[in-house]
């Protein structure tokens, strides 16, 4: 189970720190397309994303404080949650490309690795 467990932290680090530099730093482009959030709501949640995906990967790969690593995990799936719901007011169909989809697949692996790292596979 920790190796599932690590594969998914990976994988949704760089979903993160990719998503997070993009709301972070094209935050005028998400801006214009959904006024829901102003530029700084948006750089907001990108600086979020960014130290999110940081702290997936460096308590446990460190050894060093893993409560961080669910801690991040709980933050980011109510975070993809959150924006799960905004993007759902926004789009119109579901396709591979829609945002949507990529939240909710988001929200349900940051869960999967929270649950998984405070109950069934805690790292020491």
């Amino acid at each position: 189970m920790n190796v599932v467990l690590w594969v998914i932290q990976a994988i949704l680090a760089l979903l993160c720190l990719s998503g997070g530099a993009y709301k972070a730093f094209k935050f005028a482009e998400l801006a214009n397309q959904m006024r829901a959030l102003p530029h700084g709501g948006w750089r907001t949640l990108g600086v979020l994303e960014l130290v999110c995906g940081i702290l997936l990967i460096i308590p446990g790969a460190a050894s060093w404080m893993s409560v961080l690593t669910v801690l991040a995990a709980v933050v980011l799936t109510l975070e993809c949650l959150a924006l799960s719901g905004l993007y759902a007011r926004y789009s119109v169909k579901v396709t591979a490309a829609n945002p949507l989809v990529w939240s909710v697949a988001m929200a349900v692996m940051a869960a999967f690795v929270a649950y998984g790292r405070y109950a069934l596979s805690p790292m020491a």
